[in-house]
């Protein structure tokens, strides 16, 4: 795992693996990002289906394509398994409830240990955060060219973002727009995914190279209380992490330095 100073960036070793029956030890509140390939063999798949419950396999089957169910159920499962290995118990007995907005958390017994996660995924590639007593959001995307890119940062962009993305020169805006883009999703899913909270309205650094940074976040909360990282889970790919402040200071040191990352193999 070797980290770009300049960018912030975090690349992932693809010799590093994760057994999920041996977790590393973590302080009490450190971050821990986990990145696992979705397109799996038939045993690996079936093996991880099994763990899911009725209402994840029916949202699974609401999908329209095929790729994306597997993916869903794929991400489910390692989910599964990943919060099974930190709380000590089989994966098909984590009991999962949901937030106003969707966000998963742990329920019932499984949430005496206070563990905070995040996952999201994109095409093949699925990024989870976790963390213990603190909140923490997670977005990944594929980066690729988006038709009618100027108008979305347009509806979506705060004025300052907006500014800093159009100054771009044009090869930097494809980085510079999903830089933005999973910065602002990260953020707003660590809040809970809160719908009401408009992606216009906060300001996050944007330009390739540059620190990712959480600049303003308006009334709803302070910009000090958060901590923002940007990786590249895969050659192709960039992700973001948002998590709020430590009590240990040590932990926000090693976090700004590069998340936990590990690529999980199975």
């Amino acid at each position: 795992m070797a980290q770009n100073s300049e960018s912030g960036s975090l690349r992932v070793s693809t010799a590093t693996a994760l057994s999920p029956e041996t977790v590393a030890p973590f302080a009490a509140d450190a971050v821990e990002v986990v990145v696992s390939r979705l397109d799996l063999e038939a045993d690996a798949f079936n093996v991880l289906a099994q763990w899911l419950r009725e209402d994840e396999l029916q949202r699974a089957s609401r999908y329209q394509f095929t790729r994306d169910r597997r993916r869903f159920i794929v991400a489910r499962g390692c989910l599964r398994q990943l919060l099974g290995a930190r709380l000590g118990i089989d994966p098909q007995a984590v009991e999962l409830s949901y937030g106003l907005n969707g966000k998963p958390v742990l329920a019932g017994g499984s949430a005496a240990m206070d563990w905070r996660f995040n996952i999201s995924h994109s095409e093949d590639v699925g990024v989870f955060a976790f963390c213990r007593g603190r909140e923490v959001g997670v977005d990944v995307e594929a980066v690729h060219s988006v038709k009618n890119a100027d108008a979305i940062a347009s509806q979506f962009f705060s004025p300052a973002e907006l500014a800093d993305y159009r100054a771009l020169a044009p090869h930097e805006k494809e980085m510079g727009f999903f830089n933005c883009w999973t910065r602002k999703e990260a953020f707003v899913k660590a809040l809970g995914g809160r719908l009401d909270f408009p992606l216009n309205e906060f300001d996050v650094s944007l330009s390739p190279g540059e620190p990712a940074r959480l600049i303003r976040v308006g009334n709803i909360a302070d910009s000090t209380e958060w901590l923002v990282r940007s990786f590249a889970p895969m050659p192709g790919y960039v992700a973001a992490v948002v998590v709020q402040r430590s009590r240990a200071a040590a932990n926000d040191d090693a976090f700004m330095k590069g998340p936990a990352c590990t690529l999980w193999t199975h």
